[in-house]
Formats: structure tokens, C-alpha cells, sequence
């Protein structure tokens, strides 16, 4: 039994700061622990609506797919510990109802039975998170949702009983869900109203990302909606009705900025709390961090809603710094971010093609397919990277990554060349760690650099999978230079073969005007191009080789149409392993293989 709660005492003496945080976990709990290490003797009281004030929000999905065994292990701190080592007033299930920003008070709502009161403050901070969307639908009231550990204990009851799953929504949180669902032992079905799961992913290199949670059983239903939630299956758009024992929401976020929109500060458009570069709201004693802000973005500088741990974090403590006096600012956002996937890594920064085309904005794209560490040390398997350069400024736009290892690494470095304004081609110049169990003497980030200094600097061109069909229809030929072992297991349709090594010797055999020519991966594309070139060819390079253009072509066709209806899982017959070429060159890569990238 919890003892009575007791009042508080609202008082502060003369010259002490009275600050109160508004929400807990990442922002507010940073905010506050933050402050104390700078001011000893600040007020600061710590107001929560849920009953837990500092947890792995970011390890909930795990803990309800059993991969994280003990609840306890997701509860970082506690009010009391939070006292006992920095002074903090903290209360868990207690609702900020209202802010009185004249009287510079905040009416408090005791979620235990022990009644309201107001307290004042010197400096407010509100880091309120953000809400699960719920839409209007018939039946939605079945469909659970994960934000906090309340939710958590939900769902981890629900799926003792169940057998099947409907994840609605193919994002970070949506993938995740169906993942541990699956690790509990549940036929899953993940609904997506566009054509892929993982939107930061361009499509060709989602593809072995679909792959692989079709080969664990994840039956993917895209470019389709849930519209009902009956009370053991959902239909959807399609009218397809699928078995679905338990429901879990998971088509994104929106601020939770009700509190600040009723006291009258500033919000955006979509909902987000709008904050200066010091992250004080539209009122300067209230300053906003976290899900719940408007961002802006590191390349435009446009206001976005990304919501991440580690800005949230990062502004927890800049509030802090600058409530105590210290000259600081907050970062802009690159959107930096990594998803697990039944052991593939999936990462990604900055801009993807899409939005670059979607803004009109003039980039340059490069594949490429490298090792995650040297061929020649056994284990070594490919990662799948794009990167997304100005073509005028050389500036690194965004950069995507798809691998079973390493791929976390390589990410961080590019997020970091970003933020330090490294151009694509300096990537070339950084000297990375390596051992060849860990990487390669030309890194795969390396690598990259190879490649966008060439195409700067004019020593080759590149085409991309999806130009090429406009470049035949405008009378180029293909021109294949790998082995004629390779083209017979899968070749682009009316491609010349001419391998690389006996180019040299059959140049009379090339077809007239432009030409494309091209590897598995582009690295012996480019020798060739290079060749070809420096004899007079009209030429180009096709980026990624023939495992981008496969991968792309394979994400451009329709998937077949579903029946109407989806049998129980006795009846389910197992879903068919694909193998796309993207998730098929993730197998461990032979030490002798011809196309692991050695040079650019």
C-alpha cells in the first residue's frame, strides 16, 4: 500500500531557482539531472503522468518479445533514487492539467487520489513526448499501442493468449513490434499503407529489408490499411480479413502538445511545439524539449518532427546549460537512425532520394557493395550503402545502409562527416580503424569517398538503375564485363557480353554510340569505363552494378495481390523464402569471390 501522500512545500528562499520539468525519460530526466550538477541549489521538482519517471523506452519492444527477460532490467531510476543522489522532488503520477504563465504557476493533478495544487516556478520545462495516432475506425478500441511500460505490461498480458498478430504500420516501432512478436512464437501479418516498410529507405534498398521478414514468416500486406478491427481479425482495404488475435498500433507519433497549446504558446503545423535556438518556447520562462518540439532540419533548415532519443537527450541538457547561465544552442537534426531486423542492421541519415526528387534538388547517388571486413578473414559478408552527394558542392545530402554487421559504425562515421561538414570526397581521406576482422584497408566508407571523387573530378559518369531504361529507349547499349559464368545466372536484357579481362582485345566487338557497361557491384564497371574512356567511348558506369539494378527492378514490380481472406495459422501454408539479389549477397562472401570491391 502506498502511504498518504504528503503536501509539499511550494516555498523557495530568497534567490533560489525554482525550475519545473514536465515529463520524464529522456528530455525532462536530462533537463533535470543536468541543472543539478550545475546549480547545487536550485528548486527542481520533476512532475510525471505515468508511474515511471526514467526507463528504457527505447527497450520496450524487446521486453515484450521476451528478448529482454526482466521488467526491472527497462527501470534505469526511480523517484527515490533520483532524490538520494540529486536532490530532485520527483513524482510520478502527477498530470500537469494546467499552465498560468501570468502567475508563473502550474496546477497539478495527484493521479493517486491527493487532490491539485499549483506550483510556481522561475523556469519551466515541458517535455510531454509524443502520442501514438489512434485513427477513427470501427473496433479500434482492441488495437494496443507501446509508448510507455503501462502499455508494455498490455501487451505482454495480450500475447499469452494469442496466436496471431496484425502489426499496423511499417516504421522503426512497427518493425520492431512484428520482430519480437515473432520471437514470442505469433503468426504475424504487417499492414503498410505504402509500398515499403522503413520510409527513410529508398526502394532498392529496402528490398532484402522485405526479404527478411518474409523469410521469418512476417506475411507483408503494402499498400494496404486496416479500415475495421473486428474481435479476432481486421480487414483491410483490400478486403482482405486477416486472423488477428491481438492488434498493435504503430503508424507513428504526434506531439503531445495539448498542455502547451492551451496555455497560448506557439506550435507548427503539425502540432509540434515551436522553440528557439535556445529551446524557449514563444514564452521565455518555458522552454520545450524533446518529441514534442519542432526541429530543424540540418540541411534546409526546415522545421520538421523527428522524434529520437538522442535529440531528445542532447536537449534535456542544453535547457539545463542555459537555464543555469552557460551560452549554448541546439543542433539542428539529421534524423540519424538504426533498426534491428532479424539480425540485418538498417540505417540511414540525412535525405533520401526520394525527398531529394521531391524538393527538386539536385543530387548524385552512389551504390556500392562492399565487405564489412576483409574477404580474405573468414565471416565476411556484405553491406548494402548509398550515399546522397550535391553534385555542385560535393556536400554529403544522406546516406543509407543495409548489411548484418558494421553497418551501425559506418553510419556514425558519415552522421559525423556530415556534422563536420566533410565533403563526399574527403570520405576517401579519413584514416578509419582497421584489422581485417573489423575492416578493410579501404574501408567501405572509404570506398564511397573513391567513388564520389571520381565522379567530381570527371574521371568517369554514372547512370542509375531506374535512368537506364530512358537511356536505351535512347539508343545506348549495355556492354556486361563480368565473367560469363556471372551473366548466365542473371543478365540485363539485350546486355553485350564482354568481360573485363579480354575487353582490351575485343573492343571491335562493341556496338555503336553511347554506352553502358557495367559489373556485379561497379568496381570492375568503372575499370571498364575508364578503358573505354580513354579510347574515345561515349560511356557511363551503371552506379551499384547489376545487384542495384536487380534489387531496384524487383522493388519497382507490384506485389501479386492478396486473396481476400487469410487462412488461421493450422492452415497457413509457410511463406515462401525470397531471394532477392540485395538479401542474397548478404550470405557470408567467399575469400575468393570476384566481386567484393578491392579498388576504385
Amino acid at each position: 500500500m502506498n502511504p498518504a501522500p504528503q503536501p509539499h512545500d511550494t516555498t523557495s528562499p530568497a534567490g533560489v531557482r525554482r525550475v519545473v520539468v514536465v515529463g520524464g525519460v529522456a528530455g525532462g530526466m536530462s533537463a533535470a539531472t543536468r541543472l543539478r550538477r550545475l546549480d547545487e541549489d536550485a528548486q527542481i521538482v520533476v512532475l510525471e503522468r505515468s508511474g515511471h519517471v526514467s526507463f528504457a523506452n527505447c527497450g520496450l519492444p524487446y521486453h515484450v518479445g521476451g528478448v529482454i527477460e526482466e521488467r526491472s532490467d527497462l527501470l534505469l531510476q526511480t523517484p527515490a533514487s533520483l532524490g538520494a543522489r540529486f536532490g530532485l522532488d520527483v513524482r510520478v503520477r502527477h498530470e500537469v492539467t494546467a499552465i498560468d504563465r501570468e502567475a508563473r504557476v502550474v496546477h497539478v493533478a495527484d493521479l493517486n487520489g491527493g487532490g491539485t495544487e499549483q506550483l510556481p516556478y522561475d523556469a519551466l520545462v515541458l517535455s510531454p513526448g509524443a502520442r501514438p495516432v489512434r485513427p477513427p475506425m470501427p473496433g479500434i478500441e482492441r488495437a494496443l499501442s507501446l509508448r510507455d511500460l503501462e502499455d508494455t505490461d498490455a501487451l505482454v498480458a495480450a500475447t499469452a493468449s494469442a496466436r496471431t498478430a496484425v502489426v499496423v504500420g511499417g516504421g522503426f516501432i512497427g518493425v520492431e513490434m512484428a520482430e519480437n512478436l515473432v520471437h514470442r512464437g505469433l503468426s504475424v501479418t504487417l499492414v503498410e499503407a505504402t509500398t515499403q516498410v522503413m520510409a527513410p529507405l529508398d526502394p532498392e534498398m529496402v528490398a532484402p529489408v522485405h526479404d527478411e521478414l518474409r523469410e521469418v514468416g512476417i506475411r507483408l500486406r503494402l499498400g494496404e490499411q486496416v479500415v475495421s478491427v473486428e474481435e479476432e481479425t481486421v480487414t483491410t482495404s483490400t478486403g482482405a480479413v486477416v486472423p488477428a488475435d491481438l492488434v498493435v498500433l504503430a503508424i507513428g507519433v504526434r506531439p503531445e502538445s495539448r498542455l502547451a497549446q492551451d496555455a497560448g504558446l506557439a506550435t507548427g503545423p503539425g502540432g509540434g511545439i515551436v522553440v528557439d535556438e535556445h529551446l524557449r518556447t514563444s514564452d521565455a520562462a518555458v522552454y520545450a524539449v524533446g518529441d514534442a518540439v519542432v526541429k530543424q532540419d540540418a540541411l534546409d533548415g526546415s522545421d520538421v518532427l523527428v522524434p529520437l532519443a538522442n535529440t531528445a537527450n542532447l536537449q534535456g541538457r542544453r535547457v539545463a546549460d542555459h537555464i543555469a547561465g552557460l551560452d549554448v544552442r541546439s543542433r539542428p537534426v539529421l534524423g540519424t537512425a538504426i533498426v534491428g531486423v532479424m539480425g540485418l542492421q538498417v540505417a540511414a541519415t540525412g535525405w533520401n532520394e526520394k525527398r531529394l526528387r521531391a524538393a527538386g534538388r539536385p543530387y548524385r547517388a552512389i551504390h556500392t557493395h562492399a565487405g564489412d571486413h576483409a574477404g580474405y578473414y573468414p565471416g565476411a559478408q556484405t553491406m548494402h550503402l548509398k550515399l546522397l552527394v550535391d553534385p555542385r558542392t560535393d556536400a554529403i545530402l544522406g546516406a543509407q545502409g543495409v548489411g548484418r554487421h558494421g553497418v551501425d559504425k559506418r553510419m556514425d562515421v558519415i552522421a559525423t562527416a556530415m556534422t563536420g561538414r566533410l565533403t563526399a570526397s574527403g570520405l576517401a581521406e579519413l584514416e578509419l580503424a582497421y584489422a581485417p576482422q573489423f575492416g578493410s584497408a579501404k574501408d567501405p566508407v572509404n570506398m564511397l569517398g573513391f567513388v564520389a571523387e571520381n565522379l567530381a573530378g570527371g574521371l568517369t559518369r554514372s547512370i542509375q538503375w531506374h535512368e537506364l531504361g530512358d537511356a536505351l529507349a535512347a539508343g545506348a547499349s549495355v556492354v556486361d564485363v563480368r565473367t560469363a559464368a556471372e551473366h548466365a545466372r542473371g543478365a540485363i536484357p539485350g546486355a553485350v557480353l564482354l568481360p573485363l579481362d579480354e575487353l582490351r582485345d575485343r573492343l571491335d566487338e562493341l556496338p555503336a554510340g553511347a554506352l553502358v557497361v557495367h559489373c556485379a557491384v561497379g568496381v570492375r564497371g568503372h575499370a571498364a569505363a575508364r578503358l573505354l574512356t580513354q579510347r574515345g567511348y561515349d560511356v557511363r558506369n551503371l552506379d551499384g552494378g547489376y545487384l542495384t539494378w536487380a534489387a531496384g527492378r524487383a522493388a519497382s514490380v507490384p506485389t501479386p495481390a492478396a486473396t481476400a481472406s487469410v487462412p488461421t495459422p493450422a492452415a497457413t501454408a509457410p511463406v515462401p523464402a525470397t531471394s532477392s539479389p540485395l538479401r542474397a549477397a548478404l550470405e557470408p562472401v567467399p575469400a575468393a569471390s570476384s566481386w567484393v570491391p578491392a579498388a576504385s
